[in-house]
């Protein structure tokens, strides 16, 4: 029993994450050490190691020769790669991982190519798909999606953005200066991921989502839980999105000023690709940060606005259901 308890001492949890995510600052530093886009390039084969490293060190059954920070790195591409519920390798483009390089190369198209309505239309339904991936990615894997509930999301937000975009566009090439125009992009993101990501992740909402306790078992299923889940991750991918898609227009209208850099055309879609890049960089962690993405419920909320589901745990745990419920939100 002593050379069992030596043995543990000092190890790693690899089921805890690495930094406090009570708080803001610790969340930001566990989703910039989980989210590094160098990660995305990482072979298919090194992430599934990593994963069989995890689950041996989790047993104790990990190579001698084996460090600790092999096992933060191996920590750092499982959490990045595979979901937290079904744990199963996530979709390439679809990894939070994936969103700095991905979101930066259709931001900056967007951003530069608004003028005309083929070219709005052409980087929305780019986007959408992008989003599209994505949401599904991220979404509560307890929860799953028809093909059909994927393609009517998909079309459904596709359309929402490109009306948003090209009604915008329509009226503010009127009435609006220059500058507003150059918000159509922004103006189309927030309206599609208002109906893009309930659209896609809509059997959580009529279904619910699964409610644990402290211990992690699961008390019951909450609608409620998956509409502030959902609302939650609406907020953060727009806020995500909205520096760079905000702040970059004041940047280029400005730099047009300048005769020199108004004609080398050529360069204005590199440097804004760019810039978004260092937005993002910092904004997509600090977008994931803003809730925790194990968020907590008191059992007194569900009993109010979900009777059902409050009888149904008070059955499960014999009279005794635990003040607060565990869920997993989403990204």
């Amino acid at each position: 029993m002593k050379f069992f308890s030596l043995f543990y001492l000092g190890r790693i949890d690899v089921d805890k994450p690495l930094y406090d995510l009570k708080t803001f600052s610790g969340r930001f530093k566990h989703f910039a050490w989980m989210t590094d886009p160098r990660t995305c390039i990482t072979s298919n084969e090194k992430l599934n190691e990593a994963k069989r490293l995890v689950e041996s060190y989790r047993k104790g059954e990990e190579p001698k020769s084996t460090t600790k920070e092999q096992i933060k790195y191996a920590m750092k591409l499982y959490t990045s790669a595979f979901h937290p519920d079904s744990g199963e390798l996530q979709n390439f483009c679809g990894r939070m991982s994936f969103q700095v390089p991905g979101g930066m190369l259709i931001t900056g198209g967007m951003l530069t190519f608004y003028r005309t309505v083929p070219a709005v239309v052409l980087w929305q339904f780019i986007n959408q798909s992008f989003n599209a991936v994505v949401n599904y990615t991220n979404r509560n894997a307890n929860s799953p999606t028809t093909v059909t509930q994927l393609g009517v999301a998909y079309v459904s937000a596709t359309t929402s953005a490109l009306v948003a975009a090209i009604g915008c566009k329509n009226y503010w090439t009127k009435k609006a200066s220059p500058i507003f125009q150059r918000y159509v992009p922004f103006a189309a993101v927030a309206a599609a991921n208002c109906v893009n990501i309930p659209l896609m992740r809509q059997n959580e909402i009529i279904n619910g989502i699964d409610v644990q306790d402290d211990k992690g078992h699961v008390v019951g299923k909450s609608r409620f839980a998956a509409i502030k889940g959902i609302s939650q991750v609406v907020l953060s991918r727009i806020t995500m999105a909205a520096p760079g898609m905000l702040v970059l227009p004041i940047i280029m209208e400005k730099l047009e000023q300048n005769a020199s850099f108004k004609k080398a055309t050529y360069l204005h879609a590199p440097f804004q690709t760019g810039m978004v890049g260092c937005f993002l960089l910092f904004m997509v962690p600090a977008a994931c940060s803003i809730f925790p993405q194990t968020a907590s419920m008191n059992t007194s909320t569900m009993r109010r606005l979900e009777p059902k589901l409050y009888d149904e745990m008070m059955k499960k745990t014999d009279g005794k259901p635990p003040a607060k419920v565990f869920y997993n939100k989403g990204l």
